[in-house]
C-alpha cells in the first residue's frame, strides 16, 4: 500500500510541491541515508490531506541535497486526498474515515489497511523517535500533544515550540503508540494558511533531522508550559452549526465568526464564544478521559449565549463546520491549582 522510495534523486524532485506530491503517486516512504545509520527516526507527514507544512518543509530540505545526522524514514501518507482539485482542499476523501483516527484495530477498510501498513514499518525499524507533524484548521500558535510527560517528549517538542499538551484520550492517532513503542509527539505547527506554520515546520525539521543527539541536546532543554489532560468538546450527532456575528436562529450552535482568534488564549467567564438556540447544553459532548467531569463543569449559557464555566484555554479551534461536526469543536483545560 505504500511505495518505497530509498537513494531519492534530489535531482528529480519537481519544480514545486504539486509535481513533487505527482512524483510520489500515492502514500511514500522515503529513506535519506545519515552520517550514522544504525539510529532512525522518522517523520510522518500528510495523514490529512489538507495540511502542507509538513511536506513543505519536507520538500525545502530535500531540495538542499542535504545528509542528516542519523537515518531518516519520511512517510507521507494521503498523497491523493492532497491532489485532489484543489490542492490541499480535503482533510480525508467523502467516502474515507480519517487517517488519524484509524491507528488502533479493527484494520479492516483501506485507511485501517493504511494506518497498519504505517505501524509495521514504524515497528519494524524501531526509531529513536517519531514527529506526526500535522496543521491546525484555524490559526494559532504551534504546539505539541503527547500521551507521555517526560523529558524525550518535551525534548522533541521544543524543537517547534515552548507548549505540549499532555492528554490520554485515545482517538486511534499515531502518537497513541509512544506508550507502548517509541517516543511519538504530535506537531500541530500552526493554522494551514499560516506562512509562520510553514516556517515553524521547515526550521522544526531541519533540527530534527541534523541534530546529532535529538533528545538530550541542551539547547532544547528549556521550560515547558504544560497544558495537562484538556476536555475535548462535541457536538450530539445531528445538532446543526453554524459561525457568524450574530445568532443564526435556523441552526442549533452559532459560535462566533472569529473564534479561533482565541487559539491558546485565556478565557474567563465573560468570554462569549457564541449562541444556542435549541436544545441548550443537551447541544454538546463532553469527552474526558478521567470521566470525572459533565460538560455543565466547562460550559453554560445565560440568554442563549454561551459562555465558559470559568478561567481556561481554550485551543484546537476550528472555523470550518464541516471539521467541527465530523471531529470536535475544541479542547479546553483549566489552570492548574
Amino acid at each position: 500500500m505504500i511505495t518505497y522510495f530509498t537513494d531519492f534523486d534530489t535531482r528529480d524532485i519537481g519544480e514545486n510541491i504539486e509535481a513533487f506530491l505527482k512524483k510520489l503517486e500515492g502514500p511514500s516512504y522515503i529513506i535519506l541515508n545519515g552520517e550514522d545509520n544504525t539510529r532512525t527516526r522518522f517523520f510522518v507527514t500528510l495523514l490529512h490531506g489538507n495540511e502542507p507544512s509538513g511536506v513543505m518543509a519536507l520538500y525545502h530540505w530535500l531540495k538542499g541535497n542535504l545528509t542528516p545526522a542519523v537515518r531518516i524514514v519520511c512517510i507521507i501518507a494521503a498523497v491523493k486526498t492532497a491532489l485532489q482539485p484543489p490542492l490541499f482542499h480535503y482533510r480525508h476523501l467523502p467516502d474515507q474515515r480519517d487517517l488519524n483516527r484509524c491507528f488502533k484495530p479493527p484494520f479492516d477498510d483501506k485507511q485501517g489497511q493504511l494506518a497498519k501498513a504505517i505501524l509495521d514499518i514504524i515497528t519494524y525499524y524501531k526509531p529513536e523517535a517519531v514527529i506526526d507533524m500535522h496543521n491546525t484548521s484555524g490559526s494559532g500558535p504551534a504546539f505539541g500533544v503527547a500521551i507521555q510527560q517526560n523529558k524525550n517528549h518535551e525534548a522533541l517538542t521544543s524543537l517547534f515550540s515552548k507548549t505540549l499538551i499532555i492528554t490520554h484520550l485515545k482517538l486511534g492517532a499515531l502518537m497513541d503508540i509512544s506508550e507502548d513503542y517509541f517516543p511519538t509527539v504530535t506537531i500541530e505547527v500552526g493554522g494551514r494558511l499560516d506562512q509562520t506554520a510553514h516556517d515553524t515546520a521547515q526550521q522544526g525539521l531541519h533540527y530534527f533531522f541534523t541534530q546529532k543527539d535529538i533528545l538530550n541536546e541542551a539547547k532544547h532543554n528549556q521550560k515547558m508550559e504544560l497544558l495537562i489532560e484538556p476536555v475535548r468538546i462535541k457536538l450530539t450527532s445531528g445538532a446543526s452549526l453554524s459561525y457568524a456575528e450574530t445568532p443564526n436562529t435556523e441552526f442549533d450552535v452559532t459560535l462566533k465568526h472569529n473564534i479561533d482568534k482565541l487559539n491558546f488564549k485565556t478565557i474567563t467567564p465573560n468570554t462569549q464564544l457564541g449562541w444556542v438556540n435549541h436544545n441548550g447544553l443537551e447541544n454538546f459532548i463532553i469527552q474526558d478521559c478521567k470521566h470525572k467531569t459533565t460538560i455543565k463543569d466547562w460550559l453554560k449559557i445565560e440568554g442563549k449565549k454561551l459562555y465558559p464555566t470559568g478561567n481556561m484555554t481554550i485551543f484546537m479551534i476550528t472555523p470550518n463546520p464541516v471539521i467541527a461536526i465530523a471531529d470536535c469543536l475544541f479542547y479546553m483545560v483549566k489552570p492548574p491549582h
